[in-house]
């Protein structure tokens, strides 16, 4: 009579047990074990579709809060659209501190000009760049060499015709 198999072992392994003169049993079969498995490792749940590289670039320059820097940069880039050709010539943004953007002009006419279109040129950057957090822009003209420094600077008038 032969012995009664236990059910949880399949057939295959219970007939190759009985054949060699071993007790079937529970443990001489390993049962592979079920992988639990989440929904967003199913291959075909919500949201596992393929993104596109700008899709995974922009979630990322989100989450690590780059936005507004990257948007400072591209106005910066942008700076020939955003003031116009001719004036892009002779200007160019030099810093940016505290929601007040910096631009040095080549003279002081075009800084003086600029100041006059300044409420247009931010609204312009307010308009095309509202993530750059800009919230006054300043004009300042050329660099011009400085006597007043140094530590034996005497304050007065400074050098005029002395040389010669």
């Amino acid at each position: 009579m032969p012995e009664p198999v236990d059910e949880t072992i399949p057939e295959t392994v219970a007939t190759y047990l009985r054949l060699r003169g071993l007790p079937p049993s529970a443990r001489a079969y390993r049962r592979k074990r079920r992988r639990v498995v989440d929904d967003d490792e199913m291959p075909f749940a919500p949201g596992r579709d393929p993104k596109g590289v700008g899709d995974v670039l922009a979630s990322l320059t989100r989450e690590a809060g780059w936005d507004s820097q990257l948007a400072r940069e591209d106005l910066v880039l942008a700076w020939a659209d955003v003031a116009g050709e001719d004036t892009a010539q002779h200007t160019r943004p030099v810093a940016f501190q505290e929601g007040t953007l910096t631009v040095q002009a080549d003279s002081t006419a075009w800084a003086k000009q600029l100041q006059i279109m300044r409420s247009h040129i931010l609204s312009e950057i307010l308009r095309r760049f509202p993530e750059a957090g800009v919230t006054a822009v300043r004009f300042l003209g050329p660099d011009v060499p400085s006597w007043k420094w140094g530590p034996r600077a005497i304050p007065g008038r400074g050098p005029r015709d002395t040389y010669g």
